[in-house]
């Protein structure tokens, strides 16, 4: 049976704190000090989903036992773009995104932060551009961490790629099937 987006909904609340001991269990935690800006401001332009899957990742992102996988830290996880003056372009490289209207939680290591948008969707602000891509997003965090904690596992070497495969296809997420810049793409 094809995964779909119903089973993967609930990611955050169900399966994420299992998944990371499984697939990282000697990493690093995540350490952020009290001072990053809190999120709940950001939670109430969300969806109700969203809002609930961000919620769930801030508490985890917070308690400091959350192995580090997404490069989450103090700089990364709840950016405030405004204050550091960088901009965030609408991916059609024209239309302003204001900076209360995106929600950083994490790097990708080259400088891009995975943000959430306030309809819920995950997408990548690629910093050299300030824009926020529009062919590789995800449907909303639940997916996105989904993807990234399988995409991280496989680089690191378990589980392999064959056994995520067909559930990355079957999920059909762009920020994954993107040619040449998508999740499967960096997969060996």
């Amino acid at each position: 049976m094809a995964l779909t987006l119903d089973h993967v909904s609930g990611y955050v609340d169900r399966d994420l704190d299992a998944d990371l001991a499984r697939w990282f269990p000697g990493a690093s935690r995540v350490d952020l000090p009290a001072s990053v800006r809190p999120v709940e401001p950001f939670l109430a332009k969300l969806p109700p989903a969203a809002a609930a899957a961000l919620s769930a990742f801030d508490l985890r992102v917070r308690s400091r036992t959350m192995a580090q996988f997404l490069d989450v830290f103090d700089w990364s996880y709840g950016f405030d773009f405004a204050a550091n003056e960088c901009e965030i372009l609408d991916a059609d490289y024209a239309t302003p995104v204001p900076s209360d209207d995106v929600w950083s939680i994490g790097a990708d290591g080259s400088g891009n932060y995975y943000v959430v948008l306030t309809n819920g969707r995950v997408a990548t602000w690629f910093h050299e551009e300030q824009v926020i891509e529009g062919h590789t997003q995800f449907d909303d965090l639940d997916v996105f961490l989904w993807s990234a904690v399988r995409y991280r596992a496989v680089r690191a070497g378990v589980p392999d790629r064959a056994s995520v495969e067909d559930d990355f296809r079957s999920l059909a997420q762009p920020g994954v099937l993107a040619p040449e810049v998508g999740m499967l793409a960096y997969l060996p």
